[in-house]
């Protein structure tokens, strides 16, 4: 069957797909929680930093590639990045299994031909596995791949009931004082429902904030537009079943708030924050060691801890996992 491309040009149009969207994203094997219509659409709503260029495929009317860019004039020249860029640890593109390489092909072309004036596609931080890694591209563009950064992974073994098989002793040792410490007071851990989320979402944002500017930097939650996406997109992953989002609670206050999200055997811990007048609970401690007892609960086979090296990921014993920086030149079509 043939195959028809076409670029998605203004918001309304690409709003208009979400439904197909949601169905193509369910059946890419690479796909994450940060390519999913729940998390790009607000991204675009709360910065649209370009023109939209958005290349979708279709197999007898059925949606079986979105590869979702816009683009950028500015000082690199005129090139396409992708939408959920700077928020989102893992990007990527969707293409259909049974279709993918008939779907580059038409994704090539429709590139090529519709806007003569972009030098370069450059996708910043894709996963290992990544459907835009894969050797499906026709001959007309140039690849190069680099390492981009470090997203520590946490391997979860099979059938375990609880923490000791999965996380190194030490760490383990310092959970268990944690909760001790925590139960001299009234604790409860909280699960964000719809009536509940707004709440948890603001007390996170001062949490993370408080955290930052006792360091004396802003943090990425500092940004007014930051903090719209987030009010937009949480929800909408809550709908659709992505969002695993918790507060621990210490004599009724919120101490920390843990921000993350779940999908096909993964989890991933995007954001948190704690009060530091409760530093001796380690609320921190606590909501981590609640988020991978419960990715244990839901089956998940891997615990991502995202960007960034910081020392307390390798405590809960995860180990590096680079993600990648493509950068694809156009060729003569």
């Amino acid at each position: 069957m043939s195959l028809a491309a076409h670029m998605i040009v203004d918001e309304d149009a690409l709003r208009a797909i979400e439904p197909e969207w949601w169905g193509l994203w369910r059946v890419c094997p690479a796909a994450t929680p940060f390519q999913s219509p729940a998390w790009l659409l607000p991204w675009w709503t709360c910065f649209h930093p370009g023109p939209l260029r958005v290349a979708t495929v279709r197999s007898g009317g059925a949606l079986v590639a979105l590869v979702p860019l816009y683009r950028e004039d500015g000082a690199h020249g005129r090139r396409l990045l992708p939408l959920g860029i700077s928020l989102s640890d893992y990007l990527d593109v969707l293409v259909a299994p049974a279709q993918a390489d008939a779907a580059w092909r038409a994704i090539e072309a429709l590139y090529n031909g519709f806007d003569l004036h972009w030098s370069t596609i450059a996708w910043d931080d894709v996963a290992p596995g990544a459907e835009v890694l894969q050797p499906r591209h026709g001959s007309g563009w140039r690849r190069s791949v680099s390492q981009a950064n470090a997203c520590p992974v946490l391997a979860l073994p099979e059938r375990a009931e609880n923490l000791s098989g999965a996380v190194p002793p030490t760490k383990l040792r310092k959970l268990r004082m944690a909760r001790r410490r925590a139960e001299r007071r009234t604790m409860s851990v909280e699960p964000a429902t719809g009536p509940t989320l707004a709440g948890l979402l603001e007390a996170l944002f001062r949490l993370h904030g408080d955290r930052w500017r006792a360091r004396g930097e802003a943090g990425v939650l500092a940004d007014d537009d930051v903090r719209r996406f987030h009010r937009l997109a949480a929800p909408r992953l809550l709908a659709a079943g992505l969002l695993r989002f918790m507060a621990v609670r210490l004599d009724g206050a919120v101490a920390g708030a843990y921000y993350g999200f779940a999908h096909r055997g993964r989890a991933y811990a995007y954001l948190g924050g704690f009060d530091p007048a409760f530093a001796f609970e380690s609320p921190g401690t606590l909501l981590m060691g609640e988020a991978i007892e419960q990715a244990m609960g839901e089956g998940a086979r891997e615990f991502h801890f995202l960007r960034g090296q910081e020392g307390y990921k390798y405590e809960w014993g995860a180990t590096d996992r680079l993600n990648s920086r493509l950068t694809v030149e156009r060729g003569d079509g």
